[in-house]
């Protein structure tokens, strides 16, 4: 059974729930219960979408996280056993950058990626080396080739110059090296302390005013990004790195046979993907979370790779009036 669009819509309302659930703990600095907020919210909004979903980038294994762990089933469709249920790999961080919400910093959002089933890339808790960019340097860039490299051949494709592009790298020790050689290239950097998912989206939207993403962050994270730059014409490339032997061997496991291979943006996420994101805290690509009396403003992005239609919804919710919210009311 194939993806209906109408799914999109229906993720849409996932991930607002998780964003207003955890939007409370904002800047309340519990980081690890805003984060609880939204995995509650979002486990609970997937039983009125009507999926046999199988979690395959989650919270973590079963015996790590309580929900939405590796492998979990989601969706009303299992219950219901409906034929006109699809049968889908679902991709989840219901709370990306859950340092940025408990400082009440930008660019944390809710996330969800659904592909056809099997279509996602099992990747294992542990780093991936990427690069990222928007629909204007797709086929230019080089994970084998430096930085430099690769600014100078983006400048080409977007007809700039390099001084004309900012670079966003998560501000990690190990990045330190690639930073200095951004900097030497000319390039601006626009250095962010979590949240590489919103920051590889942010390359494919001019008002962000980012051009190009470098470093390694969480591969899961990574296969989140993909689906999202799938649906809007964007590139990506990913390699694994791995912190430890034990990493390795679970990335074997769940079927990496190739330890040094470059995963192109369509190798990450196939086939037919849908992507949905909620803005928690405000940032360059979405809003955040407003809370007025009796209810709250949200905004969020859906995206189809089959149409590549990108949609931007901004909404109301009434708490008084939406049985399904209640139980976020304090």
């Amino acid at each position: 059974m194939e993806m209906d669009r109408n799914l999109a819509l229906e993720l849409a309302r996932v991930t607002e729930a998780a964003a207003l659930s955890c939007a409370r703990m904002m800047g309340r600095g519990d980081a690890m219960g805003a984060d609880q907020a939204a995995v509650d919210a979002m486990r609970r909004a997937f039983d009125h979408v009507n999926i046999r979903g199988r979690v395959v980038i989650g919270e973590g294994e079963r015996d790590e996280a309580p929900m939405l762990f590796i492998g979990e089933q989601v969706g009303a469709g299992w219950k219901s056993g409906a034929a006109d249920s699809p049968k889908v790999d679902i991709a989840v961080d219901p709370l990306e950058g859950t340092n940025l919400c408990a400082t009440g910093s930008p660019d944390s959002i809710a996330v969800i990626a659904v592909a056809d089933d099997g279509k996602f890339l099992n990747a294992p808790d542990t780093y991936m080396e990427k690069i990222a960019v928007g629909p204007a340097g797709k086929g230019c860039i080089d994970l084998t080739q430096s930085a430099t490299w690769n600014l100078h051949a983006l400048a080409e494709a977007k007809r700039a110059r390099v001084e004309d592009l900012t670079a966003i790298i998560l501000e990690r020790d190990r990045h330190q090296a690639l930073i200095e050689e951004v900097r030497k290239a000319g390039a601006r950097i626009r250095l962010i302390t979590d949240g590489d998912v919103s920051a590889a989206i942010s390359t494919c939207k001019d008002s962000t005013g980012i051009d190009i993403l470098f470093g390694t962050g969480g591969a899961p994270e990574g296969v989140l990004a993909a689906a999202a730059l799938r649906c809007i014409g964007g590139d990506m490339l990913g390699r694994l790195a791995y912190r430890s032997d034990d990493e390795m061997r679970r990335a074997e496991k769940m079927g990496v046979k190739d330890h040094k291979k470059i995963y192109r943006v369509d190798e990450l996420a196939q086939g037919h993907v849908m992507f949905a994101a909620t803005g928690v805290t405000d940032g360059a690509y979405l809003k955040g979370v407003h809370f007025f009396g009796g209810g709250a403003t949200t905004h969020t992005v859906v995206m189809r790779s089959k149409s590549g239609t990108v949609r931007f919804i901004e909404a109301e919710h009434d708490f008084t009036r939406k049985p399904m919210y209640e139980w976020l009311k304090t």
